[in-house]
């Protein structure tokens, strides 16, 4: 199997460097291109066709959540993992609909970033523990406001096993061979999950895993 293939996008020089040397102290690893602005990124992406891509959230020229949904769109095998200076929802959720697979505060990198790539390179989620808590916290102070109850008290036992593993990335191949099922069921299982948790796409549902602490 050949190395992991990085893009890096942020206009800070330093940080590229900083990054370059991080992820390179990994031997089966190999930061293949860089990018100064959003625009150039995704010229990059193209061209080297990474396996994962980096990315400021604050490039200037095109910010990174545009970005991954140019290079997401075009090249959907590239995983994306953004770097930001906010741990607010709002930006959260912009990334997984423009198809992120991972989340990380900056302020974390340096302890964050081997894991991060790690994960969403084999096809998993990643949020900092920071942003992780946060949106835990929320969600349960947005619960007590409203005295409702937690959809995901409904979902079966199956039901809650496969909703971790769906967030965590795997397809339904690969869960129907861990479960020793057929994917029709669970396919089945998926639809049942979305429609209890009124959640409409696998973004919804990473969001809302996170929110829950289910995945982090």
């Amino acid at each position: 199997m050949g190395k992991l293939r990085i893009l890096v996008g942020d206009d800070h020089t330093l940080v590229r460097q900083g990054f370059r040397k991080i992820l390179e102290e990994r031997q089966d690893w190999e930061v293949v291109a860089e990018a100064s602005d959003g625009r150039d990124v995704v010229r990059q992406a193209l061209a080297v066709q990474p396996d994962v891509a980096i990315l400021d959230i604050g490039m200037p020229l095109l910010n990174g959540i545009e970005a991954t949904r140019q290079i997401v769109r075009r090249l959907p095998t590239i995983r994306v993992l953004i770097l930001s200076m906010h741990s607010d929802e709002a930006y959260i959720i912009q990334a997984l609909k423009a198809g992120a697979r991972g989340y990380m505060l900056k302020d974390s990198a340096d302890t964050d970033l081997i894991r991060g790539v790690g994960a969403v390179a084999a096809g998993k989620s990643f949020f900092s523990p920071a942003v992780a808590k946060v949106m835990l916290d929320d969600y349960v102070r947005h619960l007590a406001e409203k005295g409702i109850a937690d959809r995901f008290d409904s979902l079966s036992e199956r039901e809650r096993e496969i909703f971790q593993l769906i967030a965590e990335g795997h397809s339904n191949k690969a869960i129907a061979d861990l479960l020793s099922v057929s994917p029709a069921t669970v396919e089945t299982h998926r639809a049942h999950i979305l429609q209890k948790l009124d959640v409409h796409n696998a973004a919804e549902l990473v969001l809302y895993a996170v929110r829950r602490g289910v995945i982090s």
